[in-house]
């Protein structure tokens, strides 16, 4: 995605903010600018009393150094809006995250959000999830070579993904990407992913986003699940 679409895309989806509004700031280099969007109308006295849910510790030091005021980590309100990005995204709008490694805090924000409005480039969108990219599959160090040749029994192509040494989450875990193809039944590998012990959660959000900003050469388009 060019800087001039993320930033379309991104500022967008912040016109959906409210004063009064308990926001969740997502994660990547997308959601970074509507979150720096939004402190900009915060200081702009143009919203006020917006509190936020970061998504990851780097988006919470983010918003921290602009100023905005941030939920305790436990949630205790529901949130009223999401703005994040997506890796890959079907035309029923179910998604694949997790190429930032945030995909735990960011699905746990998502679920607890009235609205998730994801903001996207025209390549992110695909006939059907695994088409263009990996399934992360979050998992403990623990045991993690038991999960390896499970999601091998289950077609995976899997790759422990590396930072020099392996990437560690913000919950000290692992991440398995696992090359499936084309997925013929999404629903159903999200079961199966969820029916594992020492799987701490995986990249398939089914269901969760209400709005998709797509933003490309011909412009801004926002798309609405079916």
């Amino acid at each position: 995605m060019s800087e001039a679409f993320k930033r379309a895309a991104a500022e967008y989806a912040v016109t959906f903010v409210r004063s009064g509004m308990r926001v969740g700031l997502g994660t990547g280099s997308t959601a970074r600018i509507a979150t720096q969007r939004l402190a900009e109308l915060v200081r702009l006295g143009e919203l006020t009393d917006i509190v936020g849910a970061a998504t990851s510790q780097a988006t919470r030091a983010e918003a921290l150094q602009l100023g905005l005021t941030l939920m305790d980590d436990a949630l205790p309100e529901d949130l009223d809006l999401t703005i994040d990005g997506a890796d890959e995204i079907d035309p029923d709008l179910n998604l694949i995250k997790g190429g930032g490694g945030a995909l735990l805090r960011e699905k746990i924000v998502a679920q607890a959000s009235r609205r998730l409005v994801v903001v996207v480039d025209e390549s992110k969108l695909s006939p059907r999830l695994g088409t263009s990219f990996f399934v992360p599959v979050e998992v403990l160090p623990f045991g993690w070579r038991t999960q390896e040749r499970y999601l091998t029994s289950l077609g995976a192509t899997v790759t422990l993904r590396q930072a020099q040494q392996p990437f560690l989450t913000d919950q000290g875990n692992y991440i398995l990407d696992c090359q499936f193809g084309p997925l013929a039944d999404s629903k159903g590998l999200a079961i199966a992913l969820q029916a594992r012990a020492g799987m701490v959660e995986h990249g398939l959000f089914l269901g969760l986003a209400t709005d998709v900003i797509v933003a490309g050469a011909q412009g801004v388009r926002h798309l609405r699940r079916p």
